[in-house]
């Protein structure tokens, strides 16, 4: 059996499909795999903010065209890329154990977000990011940081800006961690719905594929992944606007609790909830909708995505 898998160019979206190899390698030993190298707009257009280009899709539509197409068995994506609605004939085969969830900031000169100079720059690609930055420190600028982690850890090392802010998951992925001068804790920074988890996603009605990738899935990580998804589609946003949110499993995997956050771009408008739930889907649904009485609605009415 060989399984071809679908794989943006970057150093880490090759990472974590060499991850997700070798690991079904193991469970299955005489699988054959291989990769397809793809490149996503979210690739080509370096020059413009995230919010600029589009969120939904950026760096998951081509990926998701080769599988329609028939030509891949597999993608491999950073679940918080990926928009909550699978295309018809898609599915979400396997979503294995999560990496780590919080954002990381890099100053070149140990700066750590406390410590930072009034009107310090910040790079950072994402508006959540920004934006609660700026709820904490509303005298720091925050400006676009594009590229991939290779790149952007770059500009902060040359003193392109004061600071930057990445995912946490990438850097430890790629061994890159003794870079981070703060790990900031989720009660600073909450992370992106699907932050630090991987989606390996495949035809719907690819029984083989299924079967295989079946052994990879951490029940855990499931739960957690669709209480956040599950508020985020309650609130009708996507990858790029500044909603956060993070489940957490007990340890007898019965009760679960989520907490979610919507901010304005500026940082000065936060609808923040939290709650506990057997049922994730349902649990982030009545959050979503808690967010929305709370005023949640009329701060994403106002974020400026073109």
């Amino acid at each position: 059996m060989r399984l071809t898998f679908a794989t943006r160019p970057s150093a880490l979206a090759r990472w974590q499909t060499q991850w997700v190899i070798n690991a079904l390698q193991k469970l299955h030993p005489h699988l054959e795999c291989e990769e397809k190298v793809i490149t996503t707009q979210g690739d080509k257009i370096l020059d413009k903010p995230l919010p600029e280009i589009g969120g939904k899709g950026l760096f998951t539509q081509e990926l998701e065209s080769e599988l329609l197409n028939g030509d891949v068995h597999c993608a491999v994506h950073s679940l918080k890329d990926l928009p909550v609605e699978n295309p018809a004939g898609l599915t979400v085969g396997c979503i294995p154990a999560r990496a780590e969830v919080r954002d990381a900031l890099i100053s070149r000169d140990g700066y750590t977000l406390a410590t930072l100079p009034n009107g310090a720059s910040v790079g950072t690609s994402s508006l959540r990011r920004a934006a609660q930055i700026l709820s904490l420190r509303p005298d720091l600028r925050t400006q676009s940081l594009r590229g991939n982690v290779d790149t952007r850890l770059h500009k902060a090392l040359d003193g392109q800006y004061d600071a930057i802010i990445l995912a946490g998951a990438g850097l430890t992925r790629l061994g890159l961690d003794h870079h981070v001068t703060e790990w900031l804790s989720l009660e600073v920074m909450l992370p992106a719905p699907g932050q630090g988890a991987l989606a390996i996603q495949c035809r719907a009605d690819d029984q083989t594929t299924l079967n295989l990738l079946a052994k990879l899935e951490d029940e855990s990580t499931r739960k957690a992944i669709t209480a956040e998804r599950a508020f985020l589609q309650g609130l009708g946003g996507g990858c790029a606007v500044p909603v956060a949110a993070y489940g957490v499993n007990s340890e007898q995997l019965s009760v679960f609790s989520l907490t979610g956050l919507v901010i304005s771009e500026d940082g000065k408008k936060v609808v923040k909830v939290s709650g506990e739930g057997i049922d994730a889907l349902q649990l982030g649904n009545e959050l979503a909708k808690k967010a929305i009485h709370d005023g949640a609605s009329e701060i994403l009415k106002l974020i400026t995505v073109h």
